[in-house]
């Protein structure tokens, strides 16, 4: 939406406001709420938009049902025709399980992610949002925990390779998956029990340890839990600690840039250290004794003190140490002769879990992203990327409206009736589902105020809103479609099939949020629409990403993952205005 860098501009605009204007209330409000959020940026180029009927006709083509997937589609989203799940390595029974629940064929990226977690080796997922990610690491995982004809041992080792749940006890929780939010949390337990047997039982018990949920009375197969709900529930008390550190085989991260990185980072990077003890401890009590050698750093690995049991219940404090990576930069720059702890040398241990890292946004360039974070904890881990990471979806057209403060609300109006028009020429369309995505809860609101007065009822969805009402909001727009404005907390992880399209009604302010946005359409292979409103204020940044898609580049190389828009375009434009300073004295002084 249109923003301003001062508050003259907008009181300009509030005076030359016609009260005979179509939606002035409507325009009033958005600027009292969205003013104060960006600044502005000297154009230095102009975009126009299609017109309405051509819009209209595009848009037509994007509104497919699951039943009407073009061959396009399937050749970006879908394996080959030979890959089937059987020919992937899994069970009948769990083949069958995928079948029933209307996965009759793997993605690419499912083809490609199975047989790698099948190794037994650490494994990164980084691909583009709807490419199936969730069910690449939960179907290798239940086959692995169901296969009832590989016994393996209390003890079982070997990076997590093989085996199932007959050998392992029942107090034993095998699986931990990690999620950033209790609604991920929920949505991939869903998921998974959702893959049944031939008698309709879900083939795991999973459990969730998140929000008010504690932990589970009997043990489940697998728990999905946030990280602070787990160290929550694990750290006070001593046996469960240990009973679970030992029987969890299979880590894994989904969303791995969010918890590795900000307020998550230190949460994660302790649970991390403390399984890997784990597994020290495991090893040396087979082995009977652990090598020392000397590393470079980068093994992530932890030496903390006593290699016997008490040693493990004073993890706590061995942990608390905050993990930054600025700090072990300039420790391995400096190469001390006198590193302590962990950092000092790396034991060679067997391997007896396995850790899964998943994203959609996983860039590996700077000392701070999650990417190079995961290459340094992660050396030897295999990495599987999809073929759209950080890039232009071909199933996916985009359109960019420029705006005025004159022409901002019409517009966004425009926008979202695209999709009731689209509906009413093509009938057999199932209920048409439009996101509008927006910065802030202010935003969110005045937005939906603007369409509330044209008569378009809106779901809202941000921070503000109970847990129980963005639930009950994401069931209702789930089964009924319509319109859904929300802010960025809606942007990852949150899986509502048939998104036909996104609207931008204030232009993403990262890299990161920008992918994680236009990824809620065109997934699983359908095809979508996305229409940016940007402002005078973003056409350096919508140039910028253009530039990528058309020269077919990652959307990080236009702008870095952690700084925003802004702060790149200040640090592009500070170096143009060196450079010129550099020409006038050098001709000044010829």
């Amino acid at each position: 939406m249109i923003l301003h860098s001062s508050t003259s501009s907008i009181l300009h605009f509030f005076r030359i406001s016609s009260p005979q204007s179509l939606y002035p209330p409507a325009k009033l409000l958005l600027l009292r709420n969205l003013s104060h959020l960006n600044r502005s940026f000297s154009p230095s180029s102009s975009s126009s938009s299609s017109s309405p009927v051509l819009i209209l006709r595009a848009f037509s083509r994007f509104n497919h049902s699951n039943a009407a997937v073009s061959s396009d589609a399937e050749n970006t989203f879908f394996a080959d025709d030979a890959v089937s799940w059987t020919s992937l390595g899994l069970s009948d029974r769990l083949s069958r399980s995928l079948s029933n629940a209307g996965l009759h064929k793997p993605s690419l990226v499912q083809a490609e992610s199975i047989p790698a977690i099948f190794s037994g080796k650490d494994v990164v997922v980084a691909a583009e949002t709807g490419s199936g990610k969730t069910h690449s690491y939960l179907v290798p995982l239940i086959d692995k925990l169901c296969d009832s004809s590989a016994a393996v041992t209390d003890d079982s080792g070997g990076g997590g390779g093989g085996g199932g749940l007959s050998g392992l006890p029942r107090s034993v929780v095998a699986s931990l998956v990690l999620c950033p939010n209790v609604l991920l949390c929920e949505q991939v337990v869903k998921m998974a029990s959702g893959l049944r047997d031939d008698n309709g039982e879900p083939l795991l018990k999973v459990a969730t340890v998140c929000g008010s949920q504690g932990w589970p009375a009997n043990p489940p197969d697998m728990i999905v839990a946030t990280p602070a709900a787990l160290l929550n529930n694990i750290a006070p008390k001593q046996q469960r600690r240990l009973s679970f550190l030992r029987g969890v085989k299979y880590v894994v991260f989904d969303e791995a840039d969010m918890l590795l990185c900000g307020g998550f980072q230190n949460q994660v990077i302790r649970l991390i250290h403390m399984l890997r003890f784990d597994e020290k401890q495991l090893s040396l009590t087979k082995n009977g004794s652990v090598a020392d050698v000397p590393i470079e750093l980068g093994s992530g690995s932890l030496e903390a003190g006593s290699e016997d049991e008490e040693g493990v219940s004073n993890e706590d404090e061995d942990f608390e140490e905050n993990f930054v990576v600025e700090e072990m930069k300039e420790e391995i720059r400096a190469e001390s002769s006198e590193r302590k702890g962990w950092r000092r040398v790396r034991k060679i241990y067997e391997r007896s879990k396995q850790y899964i890292f998943v994203a959609a946004t996983l860039p590996v360039n700077g000392k701070k992203t999650a990417g190079a974070l995961l290459k340094y904890m992660f050396p030897d881990a295999n990495w599987v990327s999809g073929n759209y990471l950080h890039c232009h979806n071909p199933r996916l057209e985009q359109r960019w409206v420029e705006v005025t403060v004159d022409t901002q609300v019409d517009a966004l109006i425009e926008a979202v009736n695209q999709g009731v028009r689209a509906e009413a020429i093509d009938s057999t369309t199932s209920a048409t589902r439009t996101m509008v995505f927006a910065n802030t809860v202010e935003a969110v609101e005045a937005v939906i105020r603007i369409l509330e007065t044209v008569g378009i009822k809106c779901y809202r969805y941000h921070k503000d809103c109970s847990l129980e009402e963005r639930a009950r909001t994401l069931v209702d727009f789930r089964e009924n479609g319509g319109v859904f404005v929300c802010t960025d907390a809606a942007a990852r992880g949150v899986d509502i099939p048939n998104i036909s399209h996104v609207i931008q009604a204030d232009f993403a302010t990262s890299a990161v949020d920008f992918l994680h946005r236009i990824g809620r359409t065109a997934r699983a292979g359908q095809y979508g629409l996305v229409t940016s409103l940007y402002t005078e204020s973003n056409r350096d940044l919508v140039n910028s990403i253009r530039q990528a898609e058309k020269m077919g580049q990652p959307v990080e190389s236009a702008f870095s993952r952690k700084r925003s828009f802004r702060n790149k375009l200040k640090k592009k434009r500070g170096s143009s205005n060196n450079r010129r300073d550099t020409s006038n004295v050098e001709i000044a002084m010829a």
